[in-house]
C-alpha cells in the first residue's frame, strides 16, 4: 500500500505569515524517499516522449489557469512504468498546489476514502493509483464527489435514517490504471480527459538515459545510452534500473565512465540479451519449445513445469513476448513463432501438417 500526501503552495494571508500547515520542505521530508524521484521530470517541458499526451495537458493546464478552476478529472491507461505517476507529480509541480497519494486497494470502504475528500484543498489533486481496484461500493460512493463535488452520508438506520450532502471544495481526481477494461463504464465516463501512454521508442529512452546519467552525477557515451535504450523494453522505469545498475557496474569494474564495452558487460552479466530479453523470459521460450514442442499449450501447464506463478507469467512474462511476436495466443494455448526459434538460435519446427487435409488423394476411394 502506498498512501502519502505532498503538500504544495501554502495559504497566505495578505497580510499575515503562511498558515495551513508546515512548509513544503518539511512534508517532503516526512514521506519515505522514492528511489526514481529525482530523476522524474519536474515540468511539463521536461517530458521526453508522450508528446501528444503532454500537449494536450499543456493546453488544459492553460485553459484551466485562465477560468481559474481546477483540472478536469484525469485518467491515465497503460502498461506499468510508463509515466502515468510522473504526470501526476507534473502536474501539481505546475499548478504549485497539493498532492494527495493512494491507491485503490487500500480504499477498501466508504470510509477510507473520506478524509480525503473531506479534507482536499481548494483546486489540489487526489491521485489513486491502480484505482480498478477500488470496490464498486467505494467506486459508486465517489460518483458525486466527480459530478458535484458533494458527500452524500446517511445517518441512522431504517425509517429514522436521513441524507446529509457535505459540500467540498472543488479539487481533481487523477486515476491510474494498467488495466483500464476493468473500470466500469459509469466511473470511466467521469473522467473529462482520458489519456492512454505508449511504450517509448528507442531515441526517446536513449535521451531519457543521458539526462538521468548527469542527474546520477555519471558519464555515459551516446552508443552506450543507445545500448541500454535497446534494452530496456521501451520503459523508462525499466531504463532507470539498468541504468543504476550499469553505473554501479562502471564504478566496480571499471573507471566509473559507462563506455559501450562496460555497457554491454554490464547487461550480460545480468543477463540481459540484446533484444531485452531477460533470463526468466528466455527459459519460458526454451521451456514452450523443448518440453512442449512450440505448443500451443495453456499457461497452467507452462506455470507447473517452471515452477512459477501464474499470474507472474501473465503479468510480467508474456506481456513484452506477445509485444515482439516471439509467442502467439491461439484458441489452444500460447504458441512460440519463427522469430523465438531464431532468437534462441534453435531450427525452425517442421510445418504443421493439417489433421484433415483438404486435397488428399486417398479421399477418392470413399467418394
Amino acid at each position: 500500500m502506498r498512501e502519502a500526501i505532498i503538500r504544495g503552495t501554502p495559504d497566505r494571508d495578505d497580510n499575515g505569515p503562511e498558515r495551513g500547515g508546515p512548509s513544503p520542505d518539511a512534508a517532503r521530508a516526512e514521506l519515505p524517499v522514492d528511489p526514481d524521484e529525482k530523476l522524474r521530470p519536474q515540468r511539463l517541458q521536461e517530458i521526453v516522449g508522450q508528446r501528444g499526451v503532454a500537449e494536450r495537458l499543456a493546453i488544459s493546464l492553460e485553459a484551466a489557469r485562465k477560468r481559474g478552476e481546477p483540472l478536469p478529472h484525469i485518467l491515465f491507461d497503460g502498461p506499468p512504468g510508463l509515466g502515468k505517476t510522473t504526470f501526476a507529480t507534473v502536474l501539481h509541480n505546475e499548478l504549485g498546489v497539493e498532492l494527495n497519494i493512494t491507491s485503490g486497494a487500500a480504499l477498501d470502504k466508504k470510509m477510507d476514502v473520506m478524509p480525503y475528500l473531506t479534507n482536499a484543498a481548494e483546486g489540489s489533486i487526489l491521485f489513486i493509483d491502480e484505482i480498478h481496484r477500488l470496490p464498486s461500493a467505494v467506486e459508486e460512493f465517489i460518483y458525486p464527489v466527480m459530478e458535484d463535488f458533494r458527500v452524500d452520508v446517511v445517518l441512522g438506520e431504517g425509517m429514522s435514517a436521513r441524507t446529509i450532502n457535505l459540500p467540498l471544495k472543488k479539487f481533481t481526481i487523477i486515476g491510474a490504471t494498467t488495466r483500464s477494461g476493468m473500470l466500469s463504464a459509469p466511473l470511466r465516463e467521469r473522467f473529462g480527459i482520458h489519456e492512454h501512454l505508449e511504450f517509448y521508442d528507442t531515441d526517446d529512452l536513449a535521451m531519457i538515459i543521458t539526462t538521468n546519467a548527469a542527474k546520477l552525477r555519471a558519464t555515459i557515451v551516446q552508443e552506450a545510452a543507445w545500448e541500454l535504450a535497446a534494452r530496456s523494453r521501451g520503459t523508462p522505469r525499466i531504463a532507470n534500473a539498468r541504468l543504476r545498475w550499469v553505473r554501479d557496474y562502471s564504478l566496480a569494474r571499471a573507471d566509473g565512465h559507462i563506455s559501450l564495452s562496460v555497457a554491454r558487460d554490464a547487461l550480460d552479466m545480468q543477463e540481459v540479451d540484446a533484444e531485452g530479453l531477460d533470463r526468466q523470459d528466455r527459459r519460458y521460450l526454451e521451456t514452450l519449445i523443448r518440453v512442449f514442442n512450440g505448443g500451443p499449450t495453456g499457461v497452467e501447464a507452462l506455470s507447473a513445469t517452471m515452477s512459477v506463478a501464474v499470474d507472474t507469467l501473465k503479468d510480467e512474462v508474456e506481456p513484452y513476448l506477445l509485444r515482439r511476436e516471439y509467442v502467439v495466443r491461439t484458441p489452444r494455448g500460447r504458441q512460440a513463432t519463427a522469430a523465438a526459434y531464431l532468437h534462441l538460435g534453435l531450427p525452425a519446427p517442421p510445418p504443421v501438417q493439417e489433421e484433415f487435409p483438404l486435397f488428399d488423394p486417398q479421399r477418392r476411394l470413399f467418394e
